[in-house]
């Protein structure tokens, strides 16, 4: 016998929709709150970001682009602190991996991530293993593995991972970002943070402007992420420029584009 299913008359389904419609008006489902943060006071970033940024031994070639990067907030925002057990994917030339082997200091650890490099970016590869030999950067941990290996960093183990205006070069390049996610999951602790700061494409517009523009839309990045595990919990907007109309490459005006800075969570639980 073929199952029976009752539908109610046209007046009584009529009055359930009006009902529905009336309960969805005072009762409106629970939606995720993302905080949204302005750009920490100067008085209120920790002495240690503030000493990473300001570090004399650090190379002018850096410096000259903290203005347009503004690596004091992004560090204070992802809580790095002294002792931390923290990691950089895609590390490039290390810029950001020698901020945070300063800011969590000796007591610290930084692994740094770059997997091999092309015969066109040797010099970047060059650059960051002479920044790797520097007595400053003791503290850090060279790791020569692509982002998606699986066993990237010791499980358990991490404060903090950062990926610093890069996550849309993953994209193009076709790196496989949810065995990467998942590795980062992994490797963080409970409670861990893992921090993402990229330019801003267009919304809606996915991932087709990553190898054009070297942009990439947020709630693509963000949908990514999530789907590892992770919880959005709070977004920065000290690298807004809404004056960007996100239409060119952002080699074109450096330090300029408008910029996310994502911060997700490891579940404690």
């Amino acid at each position: 016998m073929k199952p029976r299913y009752l539908f109610p008359s046209g007046a009584l389904l009529l009055a359930a929709c009006a009902f529905a419609i009336n309960a969805h008006a005072l009762n409106p489902p629970l939606q995720a709150v993302v905080m949204q943060t302005a750009p920490i006071p100067e008085s209120q970033v920790p002495e240690n970001d503030k000493e990473a940024v300001n570090a004399a031994e650090r190379p002018a070639e850096d410096k000259a682009l903290d203005a347009g990067r503004q690596p004091e907030q992004w560090l204070a925002f992802f809580g790095v602190k002294p002792g931390m057990k923290v990691a950089d994917l895609v590390a490039g030339g290390g810029y950001t991996t020698e901020l945070l082997s300063r800011a969590v200091g000796p007591t610290g650890t930084v692994y740094s991530e770059n997997g091999p490099f092309p015969e066109r970016m040797k010099k970047v590869g060059e650059t960051w293993q002479a920044r790797l030999k520097e007595p400053a950067l003791k503290n850090v941990v060279e790791v020569d593995k692509w982002v998606d290996a699986p066993d990237l960093f010791p499980a358990g183990s991490l404060d903090v991972v950062i990926i610093n205006l890069n996550y849309h070069d993953l994209v193009w390049l076709k790196a496989d970002r949810a065995r990467m996610n998942a590795s980062v999951f992994a490797a963080l602790k409970p409670g861990g943070v893992y921090g993402i700061v990229d330019h801003s494409a267009k919304p809606g517009s996915g991932a087709q402007d990553a190898q054009t523009l070297h942009r990439i839309d947020e709630q693509f990045v963000i949908n990514e992420v999530q789907q590892a595990g992770f919880k959005l919990v709070a977004e920065s907007t000290a690298l807004r420029h809404p004056e960007d109309d996100r239409t060119w490459n952002v080699f074109k005006h450096r330090g300029e584009t408008d910029r996310f800075i994502l911060k997700f969570v490891k579940p404690a639980s």
